[in-house]
């Protein structure tokens, strides 16, 4: 059987940069600072979690914390990288807000409040990143009840933190074999400064903002899909790869089905194609779905104008393949159980 003619992607250079780049440098480092707190632990990475019962277990994008009631509170946190609170502030302040909504939507949450720890050489210095925390709170209706503060620091640093709540989890421990690797992501933005930010938020209506936020946790309530996970620094295939390992799974994704803005496809060169795929959204999931509900998932995000679409399969193993030419092998990205990612070396071997 013959394929469209697709232009040819350079794999074993695009494998090599992404694995050479910041954001899959800093998610690396999730597993040696795990590994350590659970060596001072009594009860090691069991003691990470109160949510074992439902297989969920550090490496998500919240805590899960049961409310004996059948729905869990969700907690996240997110600490920003000093040169981008230093370069961008306002836009600091906006984005740490924003991605912790992010993350509790992608547990199927919905969020309540937001704290902050933020330091400054100064009130002055710390204007701008409130301004920022601010201008997000109201965007997406979720208050700013309290924090930490410090304006006699030598330089600006800040974390915020995002409580919610889920009737009905989405998880990254939840992936099966069979299931479809889904994208979903607004493309109805631009690209923000040097950094890799995909910004689809801070121009968007306000109805807008919270109606799509509200779209994952519906998806988990309806039992149309049972795991996601928030597309982050390490753009949307260090994404996949830490869902595959928390549900210790392998995929091959095939670039030429990625959901991209215009000039950041596979026929657009590598440069371009890189700075897509190490992208970071304000709006982007991944999601693994039962082919019987993949058509319903993607028309749900394509009624409210964003992109959805199938890039790949969720297999047995733990290789997070790229296939580029259909004629051609896929090329290795990462394989989990010979060098971890997020998850310790011990939790991530195979059963």
């Amino acid at each position: 059987m013959s394929h469209p003619q697709r232009p040819s992607i350079d794999l074993a250079a695009l494998t090599a940069q992404l694995r050479a780049s910041r954001g899959f440098a800093h998610k690396q480092d999730i597993a040696g600072v795990a590994q350590a707190l659970s060596r001072h632990l009594p009860g090691g990475m069991t003691d990470t979690t109160l949510a074992q019962q439902a297989g969920i277990g550090l490496g998500d994008d919240c805590a899960v914390i049961p409310d004996g009631h059948g729905e869990h509170l969700l907690l996240a946190i997110e600490g920003l990288v000093e040169d981008f609170v230093s370069e961008m502030p306002w836009f600091a302040g906006y984005s740490a807000v924003m991605v912790n909504l992010s993350d509790i939507a992608a547990m199927g949450g919905r969020p309540i409040a937001v704290v902050d720890a933020l330091w400054s050489d100064g009130v002055g210095q710390a204007e701008p990143i409130v301004q920022g925390m601010a201008a997000a709170s109201a965007a997406y209706g979720v208050p700013i009840v309290g924090g930490h503060s410090n304006a006699r620091a030598p330089r600006p640093q800040l974390a915020v933190a995002v409580l919610g709540k889920a009737r009905r989890l989405l998880s990254s421990f939840a992936a099966r074999p069979g299931q479809r690797l889904l994208m979903a992501v607004d493309l109805r933005g631009q690209w923000e400064g040097g950094y890799p930010f995909w910004n689809a938020s801070t121009r968007t209506p306000a109805d807008r903002l919270r109606a799509d936020l509200a779209l994952l946790p519906q998806l988990a309530e309806e039992g149309l899909c049972t795991a996601a996970k928030d597309i982050s620094m390490a753009g949307v295939l260090g994404t996949v790869l830490m869902m595959l390992e928390c549900s210790r799974v392998g995929a091959t994704v095939d670039l030429a089905a990625v959901p991209h803005p215009p000039g950041h496809g596979p026929a657009d060169g590598l440069p371009a194609l890189l700075r897509w795929l190490q992208a970071f959204p304000s709006f982007g999931y991944v999601l693994a779905v039962d082919d019987h509900h993949v058509a319903a998932v993607c028309a749900r995000f394509h009624a409210r104008g964003m992109a959805c679409a199938p890039i790949g399969a969720v297999q047995a193993g733990s290789t997070l393949q790229l296939q580029g030419d259909p004629d051609s092998d896929p090329a290795l990205l990462w394989d989990w159980s010979v060098q971890p990612f997020i998850v310790p070396q011990h939790e991530a071997e195979p059963a």
